[in-house]
This record gives C-alpha cells, structure tokens and sequence, in this order.
C-alpha cells in the first residue's frame, strides 16, 4: 500500500513541480509521474539524513517538490542534448 501512496504523491509533486517550473514542459503524465518519484524519494532521503526534517513531517512535500523540480531540470538538459 506503501507503494501506491508514493505514486499518487510523486504524480502530485510532479504536476506541482511542472507548474512551478519556467518554461514548457512537453512530458506525459507517465513522466510526470516518474520524475515526481524520482524526485520526491531522492529529496525525501536526504533531507532525512541531513536532519533538514524528519521522516513524518509535512515538509517532505515542499522537500519533493524541489527535489522534483531538479530532476525535471536535469532531465531537461539531458533532454535537450539528444
């Protein structure tokens, strides 16, 4: 169950982070979503580790968003090059 919460709020970070990003972004709602996952658990993590927040705060939303939106930015620049 754990699993389908995570993609339900990586879709809804990578929605989010889409919208706050400069620019357009012509990617699918797959992408979106994958990149929202991406992103939310790489910011998730480290944010932990590096004591910013703990594990159950509210601020892992704002944490995935921007983490998020650097993977949307990385991914654009790769993107970018092909």
């Amino acid at each position: 169950m754990d699993i389908i919460w995570e993609i339900i709020i990586g879709f809804l970070v990578g929605l989010v982070a889409r919208a706050l990003m400069p620019g357009s972004q012509s990617l699918g709602l797959i992408m979106t979503t994958l990149l929202g996952v991406v992103g939310s658990l790489i910011a998730t993590h480290l944010g932990v580790a590096v004591g910013i927040y703990e594990a159950g705060s509210s601020a892992r939303f704002i944490g995935s968003v921007v983490g998020a939106m650097i993977v949307l930015f990385v991914y654009g620049l790769i993107a970018k090059k092909k």
